[in-house]
């Protein structure tokens, strides 16, 4: 089989962390060309922006889009305008408008729409999936706290419109627990912290629920200090659940459960492959519209401001 020629937009720490090597370990692709206006990543044919690169490179068959979410609808409209099939890492886009624009244009274009979420692909989330069916949930909580300085240093769109500040890793969890949780959930209360200098929060306490009125409560942190804390505990009618290190771990009932061995990246790429092979998009919507919900009805506190350590030369 031809391998799909695909290009990488934007080629920040994601790009070359994750989509690259999960690229290089598919024979179903092959990584032909990049674009940033910042960043080169040696051995591949880099360009300033996707115009000048589907202008040098041809064919391109699909677009991985790693760029920032502010500047993400107008590449991804640019990509889909060629023909391109299109995968957005997460968030999917700054607004449920933009990606429910660019799934309508999709589908005009015939092209392939996967709005990403990695963290669904962690190794034990599956097995989590499996192991709550059919069990009856009695209370959910959400912990996912992390030092933004470590994992974000410098990156200011994070803190500006459209970037979700904690959201960014929180949105992560909002990602796997709507997969656990089976049915829509609602938002019923949020408070979010804003530093004075920022314009998106540093922390997010909610409170959600399910169709059967189950309590989820989720407390999102940026200014953890020490090892990350990225955990979803279900306690259920029958035993009591708990996901660790971000999905990759499972305790049922205070002991560990044997998972399947995997990546998140490489299992997203195997997924995206399967959706361009049956010509059929993937994108939805729950995790981007929950956080949606929370800056449109949640409380705004205000709280100290954000200083960013002076980096080392």
């Amino acid at each position: 089989m031809t391998p799909i020629r695909i290009a990488l937009v934007g080629l920040g720490k994601i790009a070359r962390d994750q989509h690259c090597p999960a690229l290089a370990g598919n024979p179903a692709f092959e990584l032909v060309a990049g674009a940033s206006p910042h960043s080169r990543i040696e051995g591949l044919p880099c360009y300033p922006d996707i115009e000048s690169m589907f202008d040098h490179v041809s064919p391109i068959s699909a677009v991985a889009l790693c760029t920032t979410p502010q500047v993400r609808f107008e590449t991804a409209r640019y990509a889909l305008a060629q023909g391109c099939d299109v995968l957005l890492e997460k968030p999917p886009g700054r607004a449920v408008s933009e990606v429910t624009a660019l799934r309508g244009l999709a589908e005009r274009q015939g092209a392939v729409l996967y709005a990403s979420w990695h963290s669904r692909h962690a190794r034990a989330v599956g097995a989590a999936r499996s192991w709550l069916a059919g069990r009856r949930l009695r209370d959910v909580s959400v912990h996912w706290q992390e030092d933004v300085r470590v994992w974000h240093p410098g990156q200011r769109w994070i803190w500006q419109p459209g970037g979700l500040g904690v959201f960014d890793p929180g949105i992560n969890a909002l990602s796997i627990l709507t997969q656990l949780v089976s049915g829509s959930l609602a938002l019923r209360e949020a408070v979010l912290s804003y530093p004075e200098n920022c314009e998106t929060p540093i922390a997010a306490d909610l409170q959600l629920a399910d169709c059967d009125d189950t309590p989820i409560r989720m407390t999102l942190d940026f200014l953890h200090a020490g090892e990350p804390r990225w955990d979803i505990r279900v306690v259920t009618d029958a035993g009591c659940l708990l996901l660790t290190h971000g999905g990759r771990d499972l305790e049922i009932d205070g002991r560990p459960w044997e998972v399947e061995r995997g990546e998140e990246y490489p299992s997203l790429y195997a997924h995206f492959a399967d959706l361009i092979g049956l010509r059929r998009s993937d994108v939805d919507l729950a995790p981007l519209q929950l956080v949606a919900d929370a800056f449109l009805c949640g409380r705004r506190v205000e709280v100290a401001p954000f200083i960013e350590p002076a980096i080392r030369s």
